[in-house]
Order: C-alpha cells, then structure tokens, then sequence
C-alpha cells in the first residue's frame, strides 16, 4: 500500500434530469445507506496511545476498491471540534483493501508502508494475481494502474506522487509529538499556537473522512482549492471499523460497524467537473461548510440528517449503552482554515432529546439561564465527535422514574437558528453486557434533504409525518383520528 503523510500546519431526491426527461435515476438518492460511495466518514476514533501495542484502545478501519481501476484514497484525521491535523494517501489497486489500525498512526507514526508492496503503482508487482494464476476469471481481474481516467497521470507514472519513495508511509517524530498533543490537548503547537483546536481527554479522540481523489495530494479538506483540483465523484468505496478495548482489568471488548457511506450525486466526471445546475436535487451538500463560495455543492456529496430514533438499555449493573455521536461544525468558510475560529464547534446546542421508556413515560432536557453577565437561556451541548452514555450524562434526558430499563431515544441534533437549513449529523448505538458488545447505527427520522425539524417538536415522527394520503386515493378520517397530514415529499 503506497501513502503519503503530511501533518496539516495550517433530497427532495437527487433527480437527474436530461433534457425533456423526469425520471430519477436508481442511484439518485439522499438515503445513506451501506453502498460504494465517494466518501466515507469514520465518526469518532479513540486511541491510548501511551500503552504498549496490544493493550488499551484503539481504533482500526478498512477502505475497499470495489472497482476494477485503481482509485486514490485520501484520509484526513480531524480533532473532535473538527479541525484537520493529519491527511494521508491510500493508493488502492483494482479491488485492492487496506486497514489502518490509528495505534499505529498516533503511536508510531506509521501508516500503511509505502514501496514495492501489494498496492505497488507498478503492475508487475501489483495488481500481481494474474501473473499468479490466482484469478478467478477474467471478470475478477483488476485493470493496469494507470486504467483510471480520473486519476491524475503524474500520479502512477515512475517517481509519481503516488510510487515509490515518495510514499513512505513514516511520519516524522516531531509531527508525531504535534498530533498527539492535537488529539489530546486541543492545543496544535506547530501551527495554532496556544489557541485550542480540540478537547482535553487522556486518549487521542476525533473522526475521519475518506475522500476519493485525483492525486496523493498533502491538500485539505477546509482547503476550498481541495474541490477544484483534487476530489473526484466515483462511488467506488465502501469502509468499515472496529473500535478495540484491551484491558486486563475490565477484559476485551470490540464494537464493529460499516463506517458512513456518503454517494457523490451526480455520479462521474474528472476532477474539477461542474454538472449543469439542474443535474441534482440536493440542497447543500457534505462538505458545505468548506466549498468555495461560487458553487457551494462543488463536493456532490449527499448530506447527512439531523434527527434519530436511537435504541437505549441500561439497568447499571450488567447492560449499558452509549452513543457514538458525530456533529457538522459550526464555523464556516474562512473560519474552518483558522485556529482562532475552531472554537465554536466545541460546544454546539442540541435542538431537543426526549428519553421513552418501555410504557412511553419520557423525560427530556430543558434549557437553563445563565448569567455572565446578560442573562440568556443556555441548552445542552456538545463538540463534534464524541461518546457519551445514554443513563449518565448532563447533555441527554435521564431515564424516567420508573422501574423499566429500557426504551429509546427522540435526537434532534441540529445546531442551527430556526429557518437555516439542518446541520449534518450521524448517531451510532454502542451497547456492551460483560463482555459482549454491539455497535449498530441509529435509525434516521429523515434524511439530509429534509427540512429542519422543529424544536420543541409540536409532534415526533418521521420527518414527513404521519398517514399520508396518496395521490389518486381517497383518505378520511373521523373527529377522533389523526388527519392524513403525512408527506412523501423529503423536504
């Protein structure tokens, strides 16, 4: 596997439409679900890093080419109030897949070795299975390393960015040092000075997002010149992840969960392609907060929702359950590439949570006044990626008082003023009894193209409401039955 490392100083549906046609295309969609994407997002890491190799957390994830030509994939490691530290190339043959276990990366400095390997850009040494006679037929066989049309030609030729020496795959130590106080300090030295770009907890903590490229490129993410010069649109890669917990203490605990598969829509093109306006439905898109200002929807890249329904078991004593929780910054523009306006994503309200037990008794969290030295309403918040238990934390609605230990749980996460569009968010349901675990994803309440769900909600449900009335149908209702006042309609 080739890579290259560089520590960062600094719908509706989507409807395609061809002219006179009004049909969506199968792939046309702003459901996440688990699918070959563009971009895949890991919402939280956790790595003890100051433990001996094999003990304490880790956080390990794998990125697959379910293609036959070979892709780039460019990995970026964000603090947990989203500011990017590291970035790194995976260079990726024909249905070639690597994993990245973070212990190395934040430990070690290593990431996967560069050189002659089994991702080697050179087609003598991989892809290498035919010359092996291990392929199954000549369908399964990948394409020449430079079969990709997208990909930049520099990149795989001899002395490329993406061959050889120039892929290393070793961070320097002095990067090393600068990351681990990144990811556990909030204080970036290198390039931040005293301003603090992240939390303080003992374990190295943030998120990840996979991006599919032109080139093994050091470019960033809150790099508007990123989306012009370096991200492609190929839904190509699917990701999944293992959070690992080695303690001799507690014993051994895994949680596993495909990562967040986010399509690019429409689908294709060379790198800087802008599709006419009227090939998409989305109306933002996952990178929104970091596109160049002339054509915020650069990226394609489907949203994500902001409102969940989130399983919950806890009875304190042998079932607990935490949520995993990603959030979509506050900052935007400029303030994304700036030290000094990392900060507001540290604390970002929650609109609204309601706790249900097993008989619909529910509680919920309230805003509360402080005074320094107006006084104002304050309500629950959090950074951008953490974990948090679902019983004891000041942010979600204690359990009602009643004897059930289980129920679940209304999020709405948005973190944005009444009349903007929803902030961007993911919620992942992490149980563990002994030492069985379990990570699955929350279900989503609406999709990314929905509208902002209202706060406090006049009433909970999917984002479309309830009973809908069919075109061509006739629906009614007496005096006491609800009205058939659902939608299909997303927004």
């Amino acid at each position: 596997m080739n890579t290259r490392t560089i520590l960062a100083i600094v719908v509706v549906l989507a409807v395609a439409q061809p002219a006179l046609a009004a049909t969506t295309e199968n792939d046309d969609s702003c459901e996440i679900t688990v699918a070959p994407a563009a971009t895949l997002l890991l919402p939280f890491f956790d790595v003890d890093f100051r433990t001996p190799e094999g003990e304490g957390e880790t956080t390990v994830f794998t990125v697959t080419n379910v293609s036959p030509a070979p892709q780039i994939a460019h990995v970026t490691l964000w603090t947990d109030w989203t500011f990017p530290v590291l970035t790194f190339n995976l260079f990726l043959t024909g249905y070639d897949v690597q994993t990245i276990d973070l212990y190395d990366v934040i430990a070690r400095g290593q990431v996967a070795p560069g050189g002659p390997g089994t991702s080697s850009t050179i087609d003598a040494i991989s892809p290498n299975a035919a010359l092996r006679g291990h392929v199954a037929y000549s369908g399964s066989e990948p394409g020449l390393n430079n079969s990709n049309p997208n990909i930049s030609e520099g990149s795989v030729v001899p002395g490329g960015s993406c061959s050889g020496t120039n892929l290393d795959g070793k961070i320097p130590a002095e990067m090393i040092d600068a990351l681990q106080w990144a990811l556990t300090t909030g204080l970036y030295r290198s390039a931040c000075g005293t301003t603090r770009v992240g939390g303080t907890h003992s374990n190295a903590r943030g998120f990840a997002t996979v991006d599919v490229v032109t080139d093994c490129t050091p470019a960033l993410p809150n790099n508007p010149v990123y989306f012009s010069t370096q991200i492609l649109f190929d839904n190509v890669l699917i990701g999944d992840y293992q959070r690992i917990s080695n303690y001799r203490s507690i014993g051994n605990l895994a949680f596993g969960n495909p990562m967040v598969h986010i399509r690019a829509i429409p689908e294709g093109g060379p790198v800087g392609s802008v599709p006419p306006p009227d090939t998409t439905g989305l109306p933002y898109t996952f990178y929104d907060h970091y596109t160049p200002a002339h054509n915020r929807k650069m990226d394609r890249r489907v949203p994500l929702p902001s409102t969940f329904a989130a399983r919950v078991v806890d009875d304190d004593a042998s079932i607990r359950t935490n949520y995993v929780i990603w959030r979509e910054g506050v900052a935007v523009g400029a303030q994304t590439a700036s030290c000094k306006g990392t900060w507001l994503n540290s604390g970002m309200p929650i609109a609204q949570s309601i706790r249900f037990d097993e008989h619909e008794n529910s509680t919920t969290t309230v805003p509360y006044m402080t005074c320094s030295p107006i006084c104002s309403l304050s309500y629950p918040a959090s950074p951008s990626a953490f974990i948090v238990s679902a019983q004891h934390s000041s942010i979600l609605p204690r359990k009602p008082s009643t004897a059930d230990d289980a129920g679940w749980m209304y999020l709405n996460l948005n973190n944005q003023a009444p009349g903007s569009r929803p902030s961007q968010n993911w919620v992942i349901v992490s149980m563990h009894a002994g030492e069985y675990s379990v990570d699955f994803d929350a279900a989503q309440l609406g999709n990314g193209c929905s509208a902002a769900a209202a706060a406090p909600a006049g009433e909970i449900g999917p984002a479309g409401g309830i009973f809908v009335c069919p075109p061509g149908i006739k629906c009614t209702t007496s005096a006491t039955q609800h009205p058939y006042s659902g939608t299909n309609a997303t927004p």
